[in-house]
């Protein structure tokens, strides 16, 4: 009796085993894709909710694809909040501990900043598809390998292209500037001026007011007095609507451009739909841009019928798309071989454009100023520009 009780012991254990070790097997048959930005709680978190629902659609085409390499493909989704501290949290815990391939994300520039040491010392390869900070891709590219690429509308870039704008609408060359205190609008008001030499003009007035201000008659009413008949902005959507609620105060409608931050609803909410029409901003697609992106939006509003911020669903989806191609291309999902992978790979069809060779060794931006475009809302929608001033533009317009 005690032999048999060994025997049946011994199989039971012997079946345990085999089932524990079929386990990893089987979690190695998975291609897991980290995401980790804010959903919830900044004034950017509807870009991070629009861009989980583009990464998780992509996620859903590769797999109804047969997945990739045969491996199914899992999205593991972290809510950072905004917050520096859960966002360096998160990119440990998705690397660690769900073991990720690559991750997209995040939404708010200072929290890349404040976890970029930790992919590129674990070579995990991460592409933004949001975060718009110059230095989040440069930040590594003299090292032999740099795990950091984007998929997003660089701050110099955009401004660029509302430059250009401006110069070709301004008739009297009487370009303002007027934004935030805080490290974002002076950053974009030191962008702006350097552009705007390339340009050969000198800006007839700068402005500042406080992130959390709603009266900027003020300052207006130096750049009215300067003869200003087109201003940039540098601030978010939030600050933003209170320009446009101000110059409403004064009946002075100059040209207003903004950068892809007036893409958020807080725009609409605080100036209200009409009002909100009076800024141009720039966008690297949207949701009547092309087929494609026709196509992606009408499936995802079926979906999530209050999607905000089409624009960072496009990118969300891309990045997870040129993620699987490199997969492909490397024949795994081994860090440095994904990473060397991304900078050689050859054409990848996305929502916003197909990339041809959208990285290099000296280029993680897949995205540039020739991409971009213009855009406005309009009836609660925003849809691009393509009034005769961009019709106009032409390469050489866009200096940087």
């Amino acid at each position: 009796m005690d032999n048999r009780i060994t025997r049946r012991t011994l199989s039971a254990l012997l079946v345990s085993a085999g089932m524990a070790l079929s386990l990893p097997a089987y979690a190695q048959n998975e291609i897991k894709i980290g995401y980790n930005a804010d959903q919830s709680a900044s004034g950017a978190a509807e870009l991070g909710l629009s861009g989980l629902y583009g990464f998780q659609a992509a996620i859903d085409d590769l797999n109804a694809q047969g997945g990739v390499l045969g491996r199914k493909v899992v999205g593991v989704v972290r809510d950072d909040a905004g917050a520096p501290p859960k966002s360096i949290q998160n990119m440990n815990e998705l690397i660690d501990n769900e073991k990720v391939a690559a991750v997209v994300g995040p939404t708010n520039s200072g929290n890349a900043l404040a976890w970029l040491h930790i992919p590129q010392q674990k070579k995990v390869p991460v592409i933004s598809h949001v975060a718009t900070a110059t230095d989040i891709t440069a930040r590594y590219a003299k090292e032999p390998q740099n795990y950091i690429f984007r998929v997003s509308m660089v701050d110099r870039e955009q401004l660029a292209l509302l430059a250009a704008y401006a110069v070709k609408a301004s008739k009297s060359k009487n370009i303002a500037i007027i934004a935030d205190t805080t490290g974002y609008g002076q950053a974009a008001t030191k962008d702006l001026q350097e552009i705007l030499t390339l340009h050969g003009i000198k800006p007839v007035g700068i402005e500042k007011f406080g992130p959390k201000d709603t009266d900027m008659t003020s300052q207006l009413a130096k750049l009215k007095a300067a003869g200003a008949d087109m201003i940039i902005t540098g601030s978010l959507a939030d600050a933003t609507a209170q320009v446009l609620k101000s110059m409403e105060k004064m009946d002075y409608y100059p040209g207003l451009l903004s950068t892809w931050g007036s893409i958020n609803t807080p725009l609409v909410n605080i100036a209200g739909p009409k009002l909100a029409e009076k800024t141009v901003f720039a966008a690297s697609t949207t949701e009547d841009a092309s087929d494609r992106a026709a196509a992606l939006h009408k499936r995802l509003v079926a979906k999530h019928p209050n999607m905000p911020a089409f624009v960072s669903a496009a990118q969300g989806y891309d990045a997870v798309m040129l993620i699987a191609a490199a997969v492909k291309q490397a024949g795994g999902t081994d860090g440095p071989k994904l990473q060397a992978a991304l900078e050689n790979l050859g054409a990848v069809q996305g929502i916003i454009k197909k990339y041809e060779k959208p990285f290099s060794k000296e280029q993680h931006e897949a995205l540039g100023v020739a991409d971009f475009h213009l855009a406005q809302w309009k009836d609660g929608r925003v849809v691009k520009l393509d009034d005769a001033v961009v019709k106009g533009l032409t390469a050489a317009d866009l200096k940087r």
